[in-house]
């Protein structure tokens, strides 16, 4: 098992930087950032791969990534150089996670981008089999929704390419085979934290359950075990802080400072 942090990228980019430091010295095993433009009124996010790069320019060990980016409003070519200059700057350090994102309001719509969220995932599919091609060597796409021809250099550190993880929201099935092609999945409680119970049925909703190699990435619920995720096919237990708190910003502070721990989520 192994035990990161998400932070919100909401405040001071010093204070982002202390948090990953210091992360990495208490054992943690990987630092993410959220992906947004705006959120909710009086949040100011700051852009996670600028501040990745950062990230990376302090740490050594620790897995560097976004929890999650929402490809439909990125271009697919952009991401892929972001990620291989991370991963670049990292040594080998970096991991991207997808999803459709969030609100479809402030995040999408009031951004003139794409709100459907069914034309969202098409994107998302489209972009992700872009992404990778980039990543990999010479490419030449003309889908439904990107037109790209390119052979980008340089290529990543890591080859074929870094870890591609595709969050979605469980029970639904379409999240969970779109992440069976790349190599991972982030599953989200509709309302809350997934149970181990709750994970174990939702990876098993296709036959397959986890599988060797395939990255389970989830937010614990407070105080079960860890095992208990484990036996239930997780391999990433990664917790996170949301900004709508009151002194959430402290509240990271502590959790950074706790470690990950070794008994529960």
């Amino acid at each position: 098992m192994r035990f990161g942090i998400n932070i919100p990228p909401f405040t001071d980019p010093a204070r982002v930087v202390g948090w990953a430091r210091e992360a990495e010295a208490s054992g943690w095993d990987g630092v993410f950032l959220w992906d947004h433009v705006q959120w909710r009124p009086g949040a100011a996010p700051l852009d996670p791969w600028v501040m990745l790069g950062a990230l990376a320019s302090v740490t050594s060990t620790v897995r560097l990534g976004t929890l999650v980016t929402p490809l439909s409003r990125r271009r697919p070519y952009a991401v892929a150089k972001q990620l291989t200059t991370v991963d670049r700057l990292s040594v080998g350090r970096a991991v991207l996670g997808v999803g459709l994102g969030e609100p479809p309001d402030r995040d999408f719509a009031d951004l003139g981008e794409e709100s459907d969220p069914r034309l969202r995932a098409a994107m998302l599919d489209e972009a992700l089999d872009v992404v990778d091609q980039l990543l990999r060597g010479p490419t030449d796409v003309d889908g439904d929704h990107y037109r790209v021809k390119a052979n980008l250099h340089p290529r990543p550190v890591q080859q074929p390419r870094p870890p591609i993880w595709v969050a979605g929201v469980a029970p639904h099935r379409r999240p969970l085979a779109r992440a069976r092609r790349w190599d991972g999945i982030v599953p989200i409680g509709r309302d809350d934290h997934l149970t181990p119970a709750q994970l174990a049925d939702y990876l098993a909703l296709d036959g397959t359950g986890a599988s060797p190699g395939w990255d389970v990435v989830v937010d614990p619920a407070s105080g079960v075990p860890v095992q208990e995720y484990a036996d239930a096919g997780a391999t990433w237990l990664v917790r996170s802080v949301s900004p709508t708190k009151e002194r959430w910003e402290h509240q990271v502070d502590a959790l950074v400072r706790e470690g990950p721990g070794t008994r529960s989520g």
